[in-house]
């Protein structure tokens, strides 16, 4: 059986990190994978049976990008980065594997060249093929020109495929990536990477929260490092709508929320009937084909939840360090009229959160027929590659 690498990096949300072990699932079958965590342990995030997780000391980084910081207070950044290059070469050294996957780096993570630049170097030495795994709208930057400049250079340097994961009818790479005709690597669509319900085991809480007799609104805001204004309106609106529609309040925080920020959030909703909030589950996607409206960020893994279950959705885009990715995304589907976007004067006031609330509840989203099958043409295209039996011609 082949060997593959994967590297995954997540810094701020934990989106990069669901994606990545989605596409995992479908390759396991045909790989022995050792899988990189190079971010903050999410507990009980669930893995694939026979993958062989390797975490690194953690590096995750503020709201707005400002600067990298180790997870572990203690320790030293340039420490973590110096321990991290090691044992990512060893690691490679040891499995030797037939292909690294790289998630989103050269087009984002570049600060992380001081590990990922020797771990490539060390993969073609040893004449093992270098994929990037990159989501569909990436991340500009003020001299766009320069950082595409580096981006040609680093992938046409090291890598032997890129993957996008993506429908171009949706967001063609281009929207925010001009010279995808300058790669000299092959470049695939590869669909949406969606997840599916009969992946994650429900855990008791789970079952006990989702035979709740009444409706459910379900608000989340995944990782929870950021939309904490969300959380706060919807704790607000939470007391408005008691009375006024059917239905409770789910909300999930995010398991890297500050225990401030929690208890906060817990102490303002205590006397809310309607409404319950807890850190983290694993099964989502089961929480969002029960509800009647989703409330929440407009990142990857929380629109394929979206377009997956067709609920009805409203969305606040995350605009941190000028980030324009979740602008770009919900602003197309609310274009298509298969969600809503929320904007910050939305959260600010309880009342008007409400009544977009009860507004929502009484829409219908548009159906959509965009690509979600990322996985298992992922898969399909990380399979030639390694084999060698790939097409010459790039999609």
């Amino acid at each position: 059986m082949k060997k593959l690498m994967f590297y995954c990096q997540h810094i701020l949300g934990m989106g990069h990190l669901i994606r990545s072990m989605e596409i995992v699932r479908g390759l396991v079958n045909d790989f022995e994978i050792c899988f990189i965590n190079g971010g903050e342990v999410i507990q009980n995030f669930q893995v694939p049976h026979g993958v062989t997780v390797v975490n690194l000391p953690g590096i995750k980084t503020d709201t707005e990008f400002r600067e990298l910081c180790p997870v572990d207070e203690v320790l030293s950044l340039e420490v973590v980065q110096e321990t991290r290059k090691h044992l990512l070469l060893n690691q490679i050294a040891a499995f030797q594997p037939d292909v690294l996957m790289v998630e989103l780096f050269p087009f984002g993570r570049r600060r992380f060249s001081f590990e990922l630049i020797p771990l490539m170097e060390a993969a073609k030495v040893g004449g093992t093929k270098v994929v990037c795994s990159l989501r569909d709208i990436v991340v500009t930057k003020q001299d766009q020109a320069r950082h595409e400049a580096k981006i040609c250079r680093l992938m046409n340097q090291y890598f032997d495929q890129l993957l996008v994961h993506g429908d171009p009818n949706l967001h063609p790479l281009e929207d925010s990536f001009s010279r995808v005709e300058d790669l000299s690597c092959e470049v695939h669509y590869t669909g949406y990477v969606a997840q599916t319900p009969e992946n994650n085991q429900l855990t008791l809480v789970d079952r006990w929260a989702l035979n709740r007799p009444s409706p459910m609104i379900l608000v989340s805001v995944g990782g929870g490092r950021f939309g904490h204004e969300l959380l706060k309106g919807m704790v607000g609106a939470a007391e408005c709508l008691a009375t006024r529609i059917p239905h409770h309040i789910q909300i999930f925080t995010g398991p890297f929320i500050p225990e401030s920020v929690f208890w906060q959030l817990k102490q303002a909703g205590r006397d809310c009937p309607n409404l319950h909030i807890h850190r983290y589950t694993p099964n989502l996607l089961a929480y969002m084909q029960q509800a009647d409206l989703s409330v929440s960020m407009s990142g990857y893994n929380t629109t394929m939840n979206i377009l997956t279950t067709r609920v009805n959705a409203l969305m606040l885009p995350f605009k941190g360090n000028d980030d324009q990715e979740q602008t770009m995304r919900v602003r197309r589907l609310d274009e298509l009229g298969v969600a809503q976007m929320l904007q910050m004067v939305d959260v600010a006031i309880p009342e008007r959160l409400a009544q977009r609330v009860e507004a929502a509840l009484k829409s219908k989203p548009q159906s959509t027929q965009f690509d979600l099958d990322g996985v298992r043409q992922t898969a399909q295209r990380v399979r030639s590659l390694a084999y060698n039996n790939h097409p010459a011609v790039a999609a």
